[in-house]
């Protein structure tokens, strides 16, 4: 089984080995990969990410900087700002330029965790406490894959393998599709999506 594949990119090694030890602790089955810049992040890492964690200084290219050239090489992965410039413009600045979500390093361990968890599941954290918790009002690009394969019939197992996920991150996924539906199983969710037109 493939773990969840989370890329650390902080210029801190004491940072990065401590966040990937509570993370390690609050989230099962992850593999953590870390980059000190954006450069080692993007000639260093596997080609296969589920959630990017991100720094906004670093050493060259800045992390604001950096979202447009991750998108490009992970167009489907969340990113995650994790920063202690946790002031609204940059915030603003972070979630217009395409952060999945923002998360101040003073947070707590459980909140950070809890963030983390919240992006991988596909919902996008960004100011609102109220909204973290509410099921997404779309599907993710991800999911809407996920969603094409439960319609050819695939098991979570097959979904994940011909997507190169996890299977923890496809189970995530397969969640959050019968939450965005309302439905209490994959045929029925199916069914829904064929009368919406989401599916063929």
């Amino acid at each position: 089984m493939l773990a969840t594949r989370i890329l650390l990119i902080d210029d801190h090694a004491m940072f990065r080995a401590g966040l990937g030890m509570v993370l390690t602790t609050g989230i099962s089955d992850i593999r953590i990969f870390e980059a000190s810049s954006l450069n080692e992040a993007l000639t260093g890492t596997p080609d296969n990410i589920d959630v990017v964690l991100l720094d906004i200084k670093l050493n060259g290219l800045n992390g604001l900087d950096g979202i447009a050239l991750l998108k490009q090489k992970w167009p489907l992965v969340p990113i995650l700002v994790l920063s202690s410039q946790d002031d609204p413009e940059t915030v603003r600045l972070a979630l217009a330029r395409g952060a999945a979500g923002f998360v101040s390093k003073a947070e707590t361990a459980e909140k950070i965790t809890a963030t983390v968890n919240l992006v991988l599941r596909g919902h996008f954290p960004a100011l609102s406490q109220e909204d973290r918790g509410a099921v997404p009002r779309h599907l993710t690009p991800r999911q809407c894959e996920v969603l094409d394969l439960l319609h050819q019939g695939l098991s979570n197992k097959l979904i994940a393998r011909k997507l190169s996920l996890s299977d923890n991150t496809v189970r995530r996924h397969v969640q959050d599709i019968l939450e965005y539906f309302q439905m209490s199983s994959r045929a029925e969710a199916v069914f829904e999506a064929r009368r919406q037109g989401l599916v063929g």
